[in-house]
Order: structure tokens, then C-alpha cells, then sequence
């Protein structure tokens, strides 16, 4: 059983690995090549924060692997506080 348990984890681990080569990511693949949360990630699409594709005809977000990583090396930090001020101010802004 231990042993079954090992290779699931490696088989896990490797999974993992080979997400990262991915051109096109998913929230959930970007979450777990970013390190953020989930919640974070739709927080910085829902204020265009984020680089993102913008198909109209598929409502699932997704995005480009490059661009991530640009947007990554490039933005200035964005703290949870600011993001969640800014989300804030954009729900105020949607609601007049």
C-alpha cells in the first residue's frame, strides 16, 4: 500500500511538472502555476489586471503561458488589500 501511495504522489508531482509546459492555462492551472488563489485570479480578471484571452464565445477564462510570465516579472505587487479596494470600487462603479 505504501509503495502504491509513492507512485500515485510521483504521478501526481510529474502531472504537475508537465501543466507547467502548457501554452493555454485554465484558472485552475494558472493557480497552480502562480501559487495565487483561485479567488485572487478572478478578482484580477473581473479588473483586467490579469493578461487574458478574450474570446466572447467562450465563457471559461483562459490564458496565454508568455504572458503570464511577462505580466508576472513586470507588475508591481499587488496585495490582496489593494485588489480587494479596487474590486470593491468596480462593483460600486457597475451598480450607478
Amino acid at each position: 500500500m505504501e509503495e502504491q501511495e509513492k507512485v500515485v504522489d510521483l504521478l501526481t508531482d510529474i502531472k504537475g511538472l508537465l501543466s507547467h509546459n502548457k501554452k493555454t492555462m485554465n484558472v485552475e492551472d494558472l493557480a497552480l502555476y502562480t501559487g495565487l488563489s483561485k479567488s485572487k485570479i478572478y478578482k484580477l480578471t473581473q479588473l483586467k489586471l490579469i493578461p487574458m484571452g478574450n474570446n466572447p464565445h467562450i465563457r471559461q477564462k483562459f490564458f496565454d503561458k508568455d504572458a503570464i510570465d511577462a505580466w508576472l516579472l513586470g507588475e508591481p505587487h499587488l496585495s490582496d488589500e489593494t485588489l480587494e479596494h479596487q474590486f470593491n470600487e468596480s462593483l460600486l462603479k457597475n451598480r450607478k
